[in-house]
C-alpha cells in the first residue's frame, strides 16, 4: 500500500501538495471569522467612544459582580449534590427504577432555565394556586398572616438554574463511573469498605476530572443565563450588560462588562485545566467488564428513589405537567398566525445553523487530520472560544464587525451612486445565525474531531492510493463513517438554538420573533399560560437528543 501511495503522489504531486493546502487555508480563514466577536469586545472594549468604566466600577459593577459570584456557588452546590449523588446512585446501585432514572435524570437539560422560573412563579407567587390554596385551608386572609419564601429572588433564581444544569454534571459524573475499573469496587469491598465509603475515597478522586470539566460548564451556562435573573430581577453581569447597552445606549459599556465576563470563562477554564494538570489515566484492563451494583438495605434504596426522584419531578415532570395543561386549555388561543410564523423562524435559523456548523465542523476537523500541527491545534481552540463566551457577549462580539461592514459598503454607495444599502448583515437573520454558528461550533467540531480520530489512517492511505483527493476521500470515506455522530451533533445544535435567548433578544431582526423570544415576551408581561405551547414546543424538541445521550453512554459499559 505504501507503494501505492507513494505512486500516486509522484504522479499527481502538485495536485495533492495545493489540495492539501485549500483545505488548511480554508481552516485558518474560518478560525479568523469564527474568532472575530472575541477580538471586537476586547477592541472595543479598550476603546470605546463615551469611557464610562469608571463610572461603573464607582457604581453597578460591584453589585453585579458580587450577586453573580454568589448565584454561581449556590448553582455549583445544588448541581455539585444532585448530579454526583444520582450519577452514583444510578450506575453504582440497584434499587427500583434504576433503569428509568439512566435517562430520566436528563430530562431537565430539556428545559430551558427561564422557562422552569415562569412556571414556578406562576405557581408559587402570592396570586399563584399554591399560597391561594393555603389561605383558603387556613384562613389566611393576606400575606401579613404567614410567612412563604419570595420566589423572585436570588435564592429563587439559583433554584431554577440550578434544578435544569445539574445534568450536565450527571451526565460527565455518570460517565467517568462508567469508565472506572470494577477492580477496584472488588478492593474496595474486601477492605470493609460500604458504598458511600468507596464514593468518597475511591471514585470520587478518580472521576474528579471529568466533575471539573461539568462544573465549570454549569458555571459558564449560569454566566449566560438573562430570562431567569432578569424575570426575577436578580442584578447579575449579564443582566447588567443588558442594562448598559439597551436602556444607556451605551456599547462600549456593554463591551467592557461583556469583557469582565470573559475574564470569569478565562477563570473558569483555567481552573478546570489546573485542577487536573498532574492527572493522567489510562483506561484499566478490566474497564469492560461489567459492574457489580451494591445491594442496599430497603430504607437505602427509597433513598436512593428519593435522590432520583425529586429532581426529576421538580426539575421536568412538574413544570412539563404545567405547561402541557395551559396549553391544552388554552390552545385555541395560542394556535395563531403568530405562534406559527414565529415556529417556522425558529425552525428556519435553528436548522441553518445547525446545517452550517456541522459543514464548518467537518471543514475544521478533517483540515487537523490532514494538518496534525501545533498551529492547527491553536486553531481548533479558537474556533471553540464561542461556546465559552455567554450569549449576551456573543452578541456585542457580532453586532460591532457586522454593523462595521454595513456602514462601510453604505459609504461607498452613497458616496458613488447616492444610494443606501440599509442593513446588509446586521439586523438581518445573518447575524442570528452567525452568532449561533459561532457559539454552538464546538459542539459539532468536538463531535466530529474525536469521532474521525477513531478511523484508523489506513482508511485515508487505501483512498489515496486509489487517486482520490482529500476532498473525495471525505465524502466517500468518512462522511457515511460518520452518519450517526453528525445526526447527533447536529440535533444537540438544533436544540441549543432553539433555547438560545439572550443573543436572539439583542440580534433579532425588528419584528422578527423566535419561539425562545416569543414566551420571553409573554412571561414579561406576566401571560404564562399564553406562552405554553410554544415553551412546551422547545422543552419536547430537547428530548430526542437527551435520549440519544443517554443510549450512547449507557452503551459503553455493561452492568450486571
Amino acid at each position: 500500500m505504501s507503494e501505492a501511495i507513494e505512486q500516486t503522489g509522484a504522479r499527481y504531486p502538485l495536485l495533492a501538495k495545493r489540495t492539501s493546502k485549500r483545505w488548511l487555508i480554508t481552516a485558518a480563514v474560518t478560525t479568523a471569522i469564527v474568532a472575530l466577536p472575541v477580538l471586537s469586545v476586547l477592541i472595543l472594549a479598550l476603546f470605546p467612544e463615551e469611557n464610562i468604566w469608571p463610572h461603573l466600577l464607582n457604581t453597578t459593577l460591584p453589585r453585579y459582580l458580587v450577586t453573580t459570584l454568589q448565584l454561581m456557588a449556590g448553582v455549583a452546590f445544588i448541581t455539585l449534590v444532585i448530579g454526583l449523588a444520582s450519577a452514583w446512585a444510578v450506575t453504582m446501585c440497584d434499587f427500583p427504577g434504576r433503569k428509568f432514572f439512566e435517562w430520566a435524570m436528563l430530562l431537565p437539560f430539556a428545559v430551558p432555565a427561564y422557562v422552569i422560573a415562569y412556571v414556578y412563579t406562576s405557581l408559587l407567587d402570592y396570586a399563584g394556586p399554591v399560597q391561594t390554596a393555603m389561605r383558603d385551608w387556613f384562613g389566611w386572609r393576606n400575606a401579613a398572616d404567614y410567612w412563604f419564601p419570595e420566589i423572585r429572588s436570588l435564592e429563587g433564581a439559583t433554584l431554577m438554574i440550578g434544578l435544569v444544569l445539574y445534568p450536565y454534571v450527571y451526565l460527565l459524573a455518570r460517565a467517568a463511573f462508567l469508565e472506572q475499573s470494577p477492580s477496584l469496587f472488588a478492593v474496595s469491598r474486601s477492605l470493609g469498605h460500604s458504598a458511600i465509603s468507596t464514593f468518597f475515597r475511591v471514585v470520587l478522586p478518580i472521576a474528579r476530572p471529568a466533575i471539573a470539566v461539568g462544573l465549570s460548564l454549569v458555571l459558564m451556562e449560569t454566566l449566560n443565563d438573562f430570562g431567569t435573573v432578569d424575570f426575577f430581577a436578580v442584578q447579575t453581569l449579564t443582566a447588567g450588560l443588558f442594562d448598559t447597552w439597551m436602556n444607556l445606549g451605551n456599547l462600549g459599556g456593554a463591551a467592557q462588562i461583556a469583557t469582565t465576563m470573559l475574564a470569569f470563562v478565562v477563570i473558569l477554564v483555567t481552573l478546570e485545566r489546573y485542577s487536573r494538570r498532574k492527572q493522567q489515566q489510562f483506561a484499566a484492563r478490566d474497564n469492560r467488564e461489567p459492574i457489580r451494583r451494591f445491594t442496599l438495605s430497603r430504607p437505602r434504596q427509597f433513598v436512593c428513589v428519593a435522590v432520583c426522584l425529586v429532581p426529576v419531578i421538580f426539575g421536568f415532570l412538574l413544570p412539563a405537567a404545567t405547561l402541557g395543561h395551559y396549553a391544552w386549555e388554552y390552545f385555541d388561543e395560542s394556535w395563531n398566525p403568530d405562534f406559527v410564523r414565529n415556529t417556522l423562524n425558529s425552525l428556519f435559523l435553528s436548522g441553518t445553523a445547525a446545517l452550517t456548523t456541522l459543514i464548518i465542523g467537518v471543514t475544521l476537523a478533517y483540515s487537523r487530520r490532514l494538518h496534525d500541527t501545533r498551529g492547527m491545534r491553536v486553531m481548533m481552540r479558537l474556533s471553540s472560544l464561542g461556546y465559552a463566551m455567554p450569549g449576551a457577549v456573543l452578541a456585542v462580539g457580532v453586532i460591532v464587525p457586522l454593523a462595521g461592514f454595513d456602514n462601510w459598503v453604505d459609504g461607498i454607495l452613497r458616496d458613488n451612486f447616492g444610494v443606501s444599502s440599509g442593513l446588509l448583515l446586521s439586523g438581518t437573520a445573518f447575524a442570528l445565525v452567525f452568532a449561533y454558528t459561532v457559539r454552538f461550533l464546538a459542539v459539532s467540531a468536538g463531535s466530529v474531531e474525536s469521532a474521525l480520530q477513531k478511523i484508523t489512517p489506513s482508511m485515508d492511505m487505501a483512498s489515496r492510493s486509489l487517486g482520490h483527493s482529500p476532498g473525495n476521500t471525505l465524502l466517500k470515506v468518512h462522511l457515511p463513517m460518520l452518519r450517526g455522530t453528525l445526526i447527533t451533533a447536529a440535533l444537540v445544535v438544533f436544540v441549543d438554538c432553539m433555547k438560545e435567548l439572550p443573543a436572539t433578544l439583542i440580534l433579532r431582526p425588528f419584528n422578527f420573533e423566535t419561539l425562545a423570544t416569543y414566551v420571553y415576551q409573554f412571561a414579561s408581561d406576566e401571560k404564562l399560560a399564553h406562552s405554553a405551547l410554544p415553551a412546551l414546543i422547545i422543552v419536547l424538541a430537547g428530548i430526542i437528543p437527551i435520549i440519544l445521550m443517554s443510549k450512547s453512554i449507557s452503551d459503553t459499559r455493561a452492568i450486571s
